[in-house]
Formats: structure tokens, C-alpha cells, sequence
């Protein structure tokens, strides 16, 4: 199975004679036997005099004192208590010690004193050591050398010194000794932990030794080995190693399982990950809350969050306790699917259960709402991390500092950057790139170019994030000059530009009509192997609908899906306009219906399969082009599309809801809107917060009154998190008195705070 063993297992060096015991004849007469007996005497009645014999106590008298009471522990241990921070206590006396702790099963103790050994011995490659318990264990009663072997491999394995461990292992097979799987259990498990480049030859070499020496892998020896293989990403080599102990019947336990199981997940095989968590219960073997948080971290990478409610009403059905873990895994993913109100509402159960989020979690909630605008409630989490004693990080400051930079605010960025260093932080090119787009966001791209320059006099190398940000802002106020004297200096830098260089470049130039010069640097990006994306077609077919060629327009139209990319809102609309400008309506309503109809689509791509196989993004697409039609006000034409899912049995999701109830409310069909919101709520949808003030307003304008209440009462009742009573109880009376002014601005702001629900399972819907 695996490649031959090296030469490494040969030990290198002979080993020293040493001739360090007398017998005990010898020892009897001396002075240094005298004076163990005193000792004795003393540990036996007065242990507390001892130090009056430390000026002349030797380790001769120590060794003599130590074989007489290698019977008793409790002697034994008083005496060790004393002796060992004492000079005398020398290295073959160490070696004696760990003989007489592992014969009395104290294995924890010898453990500490075998790795203060190895510490005490850096020079040692392991052979004076060995010598040292080989000679002592034939002076005293112990009968089990493998476990003191056993004992010191684990010892030097744990501290790294993974050289030293297994030329003690060799040593001890020359000289008779047998080290059990424990030893290289250490090995193993020392080798993997310590990442060195040639591990996975070496862990090989480690277990092929093993079975030469018949020494029989236990389910920790595989475990160990499954482990490092899933690590690193070789989940078919862990499998391996699982399907040969069950071979050797060696029973795998829930740690062999969760091993693979986030093995699984770590691939985004979860489907994989739930079968084996199924397997383990059909062997008998019952999960753990290790188990589910595994799975819950699984799916919350794959964006699968709808899922973990299922999982966590098992662990509740089990009588496991959801812990910090659980909390933190699904509270990130949360912030990540930018579903901040469940967040929170996480945030504040893990709080009142005595749960501690921890600084990942609270760099989440930061960076959520940094994104929503709202910074304030951001600095709060902040704070609250001194608070809870956690101390913010590289990523904190960064994301923080980021956030003020892009709402304008530079001088509180500014501060929090001196914050960061004074704590002893290193602001990385990521925290600078935040800084040069918060300057160029606010038209300050020179100050953007100074910050650039200032990163390079401090040895940071400015990457291609950094230039393109500037030749995006360059671009934007017009100043192609200088984007293109930046392209030039990155290239001199050895930074390559990338998509985003070149279509900044092209938008600009398209932004003043310049569409000969913009279709020669696309044709510059195709030649070197760059991919245009969404925004590169977008921004040309804006730049011939504006010079009134629809037919390019739409030749690039096509082209872009030819190419894998999936129109999205915006295209559609460019195109809509452009169309429209000519008068060509018909054919703007045409090109929007184009996914279900139109025969002109290239052959390659076949939209109408668009719906009936719908992928995540595909259905992007669907949404992108139910918004297009909202967008424009043609609701019989959404209405088509959204019957045409339904007819299809490709349920809508909450973001299609959201659309077509924000186009219908914003036309003024109100009931229709309404109808689709109860739709929404029966399938279990909570609406977006923008959709619901959108309704909120119509339905008032309408004077559908007992409408409006029930969508208020749904509303509040939704709302599950304790910050937002207050806001809660001032809706309630503005409504009752019908100003609906103030209810809609107590809204907006609950809704910016994270307080409403924004997308999601429903906590009202049947």
C-alpha cells in the first residue's frame, strides 16, 4: 500500500556505554548511604527538615534513597516533591523517576517530567536518554518497559522532536524493548500536526514499520492517519484507511465519523457528509453535538441555511444542547447570507443562554452592519467585544475601517487605523485597499494615489486590487489620462491588470463615446486571456444602444451568454432603453419574453430549459428578468413569467415574492400585491423589509385599513428580538392613531438596525 521504508529507521549512532551504577553492596558502605538513610528517616517523621541535608546530598544518595522506597508511592512522592527542583537531581535520576511513576501508574507526572528531560537535553539525539532508562529499569522492580518507552516517544513526539522519538523507538527494538502502538500513535499524530513538507511519506513509513514489528494499528492509530489525509484535502485516502479498519476489524467511533464528515463538507459534499452521519447510527454509533456542527458549518458554506433548522431540531429531539460553536457557525453564516436580523436574533439567544460570541462572530456583525450603513450599531459590537474582554483583530479593524471609508467618513477610519497599530496590528494591503476606495468613493483619487505611494515607502507592494480601484476612480471622474498612466506604472510594477482594470478602462472611455478605443481594448483584454464579465458586456452594449446600434448591441447580447454570462438586471434594462428610445417597444417587450419564445437564440443555449432546470444562478436570471419587467412597469408581462414558473412547478423563492409584490404595489395593484404577500406568508416566506414598507404605503394610499393592520400585526409578530420593544410599541400606537408617517420612519429605521426579518423561513407563516 504504501512506499518502502527509508534507512531512516536504522538508528544512526551506537549506544554509549555508560557506566553509571555500582551494586548495592558497593553503595551500602559509602557515605551517600548514610546519608539516604538519614533522609529516610527524616521523610519518614520530619520531611520538613530535609533541606538540612541539601548541602551535601549527591545523586548517588538520591539513586540509593529512591530504590529503597520505589515501593512505597507515598515516600516515593514526598521525596520526589523535595528532590527534583534540587541540582543533585541529574538526568539518570530523571530516568530512574519515570521508571518508578509509570510502576505506580502516574502517568500524567511522568509525562511532565520526561518532557522537562528532553527540554533539559537539547543536544541529546535521543541515545543518552535511552541509555539512561535502560540501565535504571534493571535496578528497579519495573516489569513494563514498553510503557516507560512508550511514555518518553510520546513525550518528545508532543514537544515536536519527532527525530529524537523515533530514534528511541529504534534504539529500544535493538536492544530487546518492544514500543507498543502507543509510540507510534505519537508519531504519527506529531508528524501530521507539524504540517513538514515530507509528512505523508513519512506517516507511510511509520505505519508500514508498524506492521513489520507487528505492532496492530487501533482505532486511534486510524483515526490519526484519517485525520491528517481529510486535511489536507484527500478525503479518497481517508475513505481508504476507514473501509482497511473495518477489514481489521478494528470499530471505527463517532470521531472516525466526524472526521469524514467534515471531510465531506470541507469538498461540499454535503449529501455525502448527512448519508454517513445516517450510517453511524444504523452501526450504533450515536452523534455528538461535534457531529452536527460539522454539518451545520457544512451547510452553512454551501449557502444551505434553510437546512440547519431541521438539524437543529434533531439535536434538540437527542437532548444535546446547542454550544458556542453551534451559535458562532450559524450566527457568520448568517451575516454572510446578509440575513442580519436572524442574526441578531442569534446573537441575543446565545447572550441570554451565558453563551459568549466569540471574535469571528463579532467581526460578522460588524462587518453586516458596516454594509447596512449602519455604523454606529457597528462601533457598538465593537465595544462590546472590550467589554466581553475579546480583543479585536487584524480583520476587525479592517473591516471597520473599511466600512467608514466607504461612507465617507475617513477621519474615524484614520483613527481606528492608528488604534490598530498602537495595539500592535499591522495594517495588511487589505486594510490600505479599504482606505484607497473610500477615497476614490469620495472623488478624493489623488489622496487615493498618496495612500498607494505611502503603502509602497513602507514595503507593502500595492497589488492589482489597489491599482485598479484608482484607475476605477480615474475612470469615473473622467481622467482617463491618468487611468491609463496607472495601467502603465502596474505593469512596470509587474502587477498584471485583470478584468476589472479593463473594464473600468473600457467604461470610461465609453462614458465619452470613445466606443473605437473601448472595442479596441476589449479586443486587447481577449488576446490576453482575460474573460470579459456581466459589467464588460453591459457597458458596451450601454455604449452602441447610446450610439443607437441595437443590432451590435444585441450581436453582444448574445455573445455574452455564448460565453457562459447570464444577462442580469441592469443589461436587460440597457437594452430595454435603447430599444425604447428607437420606438421599437414591441421588441423591448420581446427581448424580455426572449427566454420563453424567441427562435433567434443562438443554438448553443437553450432558454427555454432556463426555468425547468434551474440552477442558483439561472434563477438569478429569472428574478433578474421578472425585475427588468417591474422595473418598467409591465406587470402583465412579470404576471406571465410568474405563472409560467408556477406552471412549471419551479416554486418561487422569497427574492421572486419580493419583486413582483414591490412591482405590483408600486403600480398601484394593491390587491394583487396583497394577494401575492399572503401567497408569501402561507409558503412560509418572511418579505424583505424594503417590500413590506413599499406595501405598508400602498395599502394606505389604497385605504385598505384592515390589510394594513394584518400586514403590521405580522410584522411586529415577526420581530422576536428584545431591542426592538420600544420601536414595537411605537408603530403600534402611530398606528392605532393613523399616522403612518411616523410608522413607516419607525420602520425604516427597525429595518436598518437589523430588527426586522429580511428574508427567510417565516416564524408566522402556516
Amino acid at each position: 500500500m504504501f512506499a518502502k521504508p527509508l534507512s531512516f529507521w536504522i538508528p544512526k549512532m551506537p549506544i554509549i556505554n555508560l557506566q553509571i551504577h555500582r551494586s548495592l553492596s558497593t553503595l551500602s558502605a559509602t557515605a551517600d548511604a548514610v546519608i539516604a538513610d538519614k533522609a529516610l528517616t527524616l521523610l519518614k517523621r520530619h520531611p520538613y527538615q530535609l533541606n538540612s541535608l541539601s548541602s551535601e546530598f549527591t545523586p548517588e544518595a538520591a539513586f540509593n534513597l529512591l530504590l529503597k522506597t520505589q515501593s512505597d508511592q507515598t515516600l516515593t512522592l514526598k521525596f520526589l516533591k523535595w528532590a527534583q527542583p534540587q541540582p543533585f537531581f541529574t538526568p539518570k535520576l530523571k530516568c530512574l523517576t519515570l521508571h518508578i511513576l509509570t510502576k505506580f501508574k502516574l502517568y500524567k507526572s511522568a509525562q511532565t517530567l520526561a518532557q522537562n528531560l528532553a527540554v533539559d537535553l537539547p543536544r541529546d539525539d535521543g541515545n543518552f536518554v535511552f541509555s539512561c532508562l535502560k540501565e535504571t529499569y534493571h535496578l528497579c522492580d519495573s516489569t513494563s518497559s514498553s510503557a516507560v518507552i512508550d511514555l518518553v516517544v510520546k513525550s518528545y513526539s508532543h514537544l515536536n522532536m519527532i527525530d529524537k522519538a523515533v530514534n528511541i523507538v529504534n534504539l529500544a527494538k535493538v536492544h530487546g524493548f518492544m514500543p507498543g502502538v502507543l509510540s507510534y500513535n505519537a508519531i504519527l499524530d506529531s508528524v501530521i500536526r507539524s504540517g513538514r513538507n515530507n509528512w505523508v511519506k513519512f506517516a507511510e513509513e511509520v505505519y508500514n514499520e508498524m506492521g513489520k514489528s507487528r505492532v496492530s494499528p487501533n482505532v486511534y492509530t486510524y483515526n490519526v492517519l484519517i485525520r491528517g489525509f481529510c486535511g489536507v484535502g484527500d478525503l479518497e485516502m481517508g475513505l481508504r484507511f476507514f473501509s482497511e479498519m473495518e477489514k481489521n476489524n478494528c470499530l471505527a467511533n463517532v470521531v472516525t465519523y466526524n472526521t469524514l464528515i467534515d471531510g465531506y463538507c470541507k469538498l461540499g459534499r454535503i449529501d455525502d457528509a448527512f448519508k454517513l452521519l445516517r450510517d453511524m447510527g444504523l452501526k450504533g454509533i450515536e452523534p455528538n453535538l461535534i457531529s452536527y456542527n460539522v454539518i451545520i458549518n457544512g451547510l452553512c458554506k454551501e449557502g444551505r441555511l434553510k437546512e440547519t433548522k431541521g438539524i437543529l431540531n434533531e439535536i434538540s429531539r437527542k437532548g444535546l444542547v446547542p454550544d458556542e460553536v453551534t451559535y458562532n457557525t450559524l450566527l457568520n453564516g448568517y451575516c454572510k447570507e446578509g440575513n442580519l436580523h436572524q442574526a441578531l436574533v442569534l446573537h441575543a439567544e446565545m447572550v441570554r443562554n451565558g453563551l459568549s460570541p466569540n471574535v469571528v462572530t463579532y467581526t460578522s456583525l460588524i462587518n453586516s452592519m458596516c454594509k447596512s450603513g449602519n455604523l454606529n450599531r457597528a462601533m457598538e459590537f465593537f465595544d462590546q467585544m472590550h467589554v466581553r474582554e475579546l480583543r479585536p483583530n487584524e480583520k476587525t479593524y479592517t473591516t471597520l475601517i473599511n466600512g467608514f471609508s466607504q461612507h465617507g467618513f475617513l477621519d474615524e477610519a484614520y483613527r481606528l487605523l492608528n488604534e490598530m497599530t498602537k495595539n500592535g496590528f499591522m495594517p495588511s494591503i487589505v486594510t490600505y485597499n479599504a482606505l484607497i476606495k473610500g477615497h476614490c468613493t469620495g472623488g478624493r483619487v489623488e489622496d487615493a494615489v498618496g495612500v498607494l505611494h505611502g503603502m509602497a515607502r513602507k514595503g507593502l507592494a500595492p497589488d492589482v486590487v489597489s491599482y485598479s480601484t484608482i484607475i476605477s476612480g480615474f475612470s469615473r471622474s473622467q481622467e482617463l489620462d491618468k487611468a491609463f498612466d496607472t495601467k502603465r506604472e502596474m505593469v512596470e510594477k509587474g502587477v498584471l491588470p485583470d478584468t476589472i482594470t479593463y473594464s473600468s478602462l473600457i467604461h470610461g472611455l465609453c462614458e465619452q463615446r470613445r466606443i473605437t478605443e473601448a472595442c479596441e481594448l476589449f479586443q486587447e483584454m481577449l488576446s490576453r486571456g482575460m474573460s470579459p464579465d456581466e459589467f464588460t458586456y453591459t457597458t458596451l452594449i450601454n455604449a452602441y444602444c447610446t450610439e443607437g446600434d441595437i443590432p451590435q448591441a444585441l450581436r453582444l447580447h448574445d455573445e455574452m451568454i455564448q460565453k457562459g454570462f447570464l444577462p442580469d438586471v441592469v443589461t436587460y434594462s440597457v437594452l430595454i432603453n435603447g430599444l425604447n428610445k428607437q420606438a421599437r417597444t414591441m421588441e423591448a417587450k420581446k427581448l424580455l419574453l426572449k427566454l420563453f419564445y424567441d427562435e433567434s437564440v443562438p443554438s448553443d443555449v437553450i432558454y427555454n430549459t432556463l426555468i425547468e432546470n434551474c440552477t442558483n444562478i439561472e434563477f438569478q436570471n429569472v428574478a433578474a428578468l421578472l425585475k427588468g419587467f417591474c422595473m418598467k412597469g409591465l406587470m402583465n408581462e412579470a404576471d406571465r413569467v410568474f405563472e409560467l414558473m408556477l406552471q412549471r412547478n419551479h416554486m418561487p423563492n422569497e427574492a421572486v415574492y419580493d419583486i413582483i409584490i414591490h412591482g405590483h404595489s408600486k403600480v398601484g395593484n394593491v390587491q394583487k400585491a396583497y394577494d401575492l404577500y399572503k401567497k408569501m406568508v402561507r409558503s412560509g416566506f418572511v418579505p424583505h423589509t424594503v417590500t413590506i414598507i413599499v406595501l405598508v404605503k400602498a395599502l394606505h394610499t389604497a385605504g385598505m385599513n384592515e390589510e394594513l393592520s394584518q400586514v403590521i400585526e405580522n410584522i411586529l409578530r415577526s420581530c422576536r428580538l428584545s431591542d426592538a420593544e420600544l420601536a414595537k410599541v411605537l408603530v403600534e400606537i402611530n398606528h392605532k392613531e393613523g399616522n403612518m408617517d411616523a410608522v413607516l420612519n419607525v420602520l425604516t429605521e427597525m429595518a436598518k438596525d437589523g430588527l426586522l426579518p429580511n428574508s427567510g423561513r417565516s416564524t408566522y407563516g402556516q
